[in-house]
């Protein structure tokens, strides 16, 4: 148990003015007597109720033992019949209670209070973070079209598609060749999600004879949205193949995990 946040909670002040449920007291009386904290905090709380209760009442006790005297001495000098007065309710003891009771539900209500704006602070910390974080996602994909569409605009550049293989017929994916700025982005939205541990890897190829060069991989294609990806490619690029490799990379391609290859035209 936390004890320092049970007792903030302010229900051992509930506790000591004797308003709550007879199962809620069982369940406090069971803390306190394995938490050596909790019954030091309660009887801390009696204390400052007492010390109210006493500085609300006023101090009558000398008074009233000084009229019993008086009255025992009178009767013993002249027996006579006395008239016993109903005892005065002592309003001030109730009222000292009254305030005890009032203080414990104010601190309960303060303790409320200040537990919910830390939490509605908490809430409204976590909300402005994740719209700062989605704020810079959008930047960074605002960024990321407009550079892929300069790209795709541009006189110089040279399309390939990639057809799907014998691993996968259906796959497919567009390469947007740039030379002067040795940029390909790879357009991977007709690729299948790699499975765990596995990631795709671009590779420049060479034909005759064939000369693989790694362009690099495809990061986190499952999470991301566009599923088009910039690289650099300083080759000077016949053909453009797509496999699936181990997460990391190979050295070399697996042609066996061949999903698309395209030739560029001359």
């Amino acid at each position: 148990m936390d004890t320092e946040k049970y007792i903030a909670s302010g229900i051992l002040e509930l506790y000591v003015a004797g308003i709550l449920s007879e199962v809620e007291n069982l369940d406090i009386a069971r803390y306190a007597a394995e938490y050596p904290e909790i019954q030091n905090e309660i009887k801390a709380i009696e204390a400052a109720v007492l010390a109210l209760t006493k500085a609300a009442a006023p101090k009558e006790g000398a008074q009233i033992h000084l009229a019993k005297v008086k009255a025992k001495i009178a009767a013993a000098e002249a027996p006579k019949v006395i008239t016993l007065q109903p005892e005065k309710t002592n309003w001030s003891a109730y009222i000292g209670w009254a305030a005890s009771i009032l203080l414990a539900v104010g601190l309960f209500w303060m303790y409320t209070q200040n537990d919910t704006l830390k939490s509605n602070l908490d809430n409204s910390t976590q909300v402005n973070s994740a719209l700062e974080e989605k704020i810079e996602e959008a930047k960074t994909s605002l960024e990321k079209t407009e550079e892929l569409l300069s790209t795709i605009r541009d006189k110089n550049i040279q399309v390939v598609a990639l057809g799907g293989q014998a691993v996968d017929p259906n796959s497919y994916a567009k390469a947007y060749w740039n030379k002067s700025e040795q940029k390909v982005f790879i357009d991977a939205q007709g690729l299948p999600e790699p499975p765990d541990g596995m990631v795709y890897q671009v590779w420049s190829l060479k034909l005759n004879p064939l000369t693989p060069t790694s362009m690099g991989l495809l990061e986190d294609f499952i999470t991301d949205d566009t599923k088009v990806f910039a690289l650099n490619n300083p080759n000077e690029s016949e053909a453009f193949g797509i496999t699936l490799e181990p997460a990391g990379g190979s050295e070399t391609p697996n042609l066996e995990q061949l999903y698309t290859l395209g030739v560029v035209s001359s």
